[in-house]
């Protein structure tokens, strides 16, 4: 895992440019409209509404022994009860059946990926029907890193978070900038159009969690300061209030990845519009019980 040994760094200056959206000084107004004044409610109560979600990305990592020394571990930790946080954790494909026949009933497992349509000739995928088949619950789409390596366009995930929807799977959706769109400004246009692609062939977002997951702190050791992701979290859902419904706004889960560890996480899961987290390096760690273990910080809030 790239960010095993990373030190942790914070980004000093948050070029809050990357913020200059066009509707995004609506809700900054002070005469607030009706409909502003109902949203503000409607997010208030959401949030303490809107459970706890933490996800275990394990990329391309592990052998046999080393999964179930893993599963044991999480097996043994001690962690708020499923009415508090959703943990999922997402092994690779071969070690799918594995995890879900030895992990513990309150978690939950996950697929990397899944294919945009039903099988076929197409070597090397797994299809959404397969994973209904093996009662793999979630799918993970979109990750930075399957944009950035495989080419895989915001329109491909849309489809692919549309065709694995209508299969029953439930879906983390990965969006998020690279450094050097962040650098330009661009943060908000880049995360609002990955996720505009899901809303035009997606209407029912129940079964979605968003995860934002900056590319530049993917494995990198850098994170986003609580303040910085607080501030895209809050853009993203005002642009979900704009273009979707108050309701999905209000409701769906945005989690943040990136160089998430036991140190900070519970600084991050203090911010109001963060509802968890898609942990990638510290996954693989006893330190995921301490992320785990963040869900509290929401719970005291």
């Amino acid at each position: 895992m790239g960010d095993d040994d990373a030190g942790l760094r914070t980004l000093s200056s948050f070029h809050h440019k990357a913020f200059d959206h066009k509707w995004s000084s609506c809700h900054r107004l002070t005469k607030l409209s009706k409909g502003d004044i109902q949203f503000s409610i409607s997010a208030l109560s959401s949030r303490m509404a809107r459970k706890f979600f933490v996800g275990g990305n394990w990329k391309c990592n592990g052998r046999t022994e080393e999964v179930k020394k893993i599963v044991a571990t999480l097996n043994e930790g001690l962690v708020p009860a499923s009415d508090i946080v959703d943990v999922v954790v997402s092994p690779p494909f071969v070690f799918l059946p594995l995890v879900k026949s030895l992990l513990r009933s309150d978690f939950h497992v996950a697929a990397q990926n899944c294919w945009v349509k039903k099988g076929g000739a197409y070597t090397g995928e797994v299809s959404a029907e397969m994973l209904v088949d093996l009662e793999i619950p979630w799918v993970i789409l979109g990750h930075s890193e399957r944009r950035l390596l495989l080419n895989e366009s915001k329109e491909f995930v849309g489809d692919k978070v549309a065709y694995a929807l209508s299969k029953g799977l439930k879906v983390i959706a990965c969006v998020g900038e690279t450094l050097e769109q962040r650098e330009s400004g661009s943060t908000l246009d880049i995360v609002a159009a990955q996720t505009k692609a899901i809303a035009d062939r997606v209407s029912d977002w129940t079964n979605i969690v968003i995860a934002y997951e900056p590319v530049w702190a993917i494995g990198t050791g850098k994170v986003a300061t609580p303040v910085q992701a607080q501030e895209v979290h809050a853009e993203l859902r005002e642009w979900l209030k704009v273009n979707t419904s108050p309701e999905v706004a209000a409701t769906v889960r945005i989690i943040y990845g990136g160089s998430v560890n036991g140190a900070n996480s519970k600084e991050l899961a203090a911010q109001p519009d963060v509802d968890g987290f898609l942990v990638g390096g510290a996954s693989l760690k006893p330190e995921f019980i301490d992320i785990i273990n963040s869900a509290t910080v929401k719970k005291n809030a």
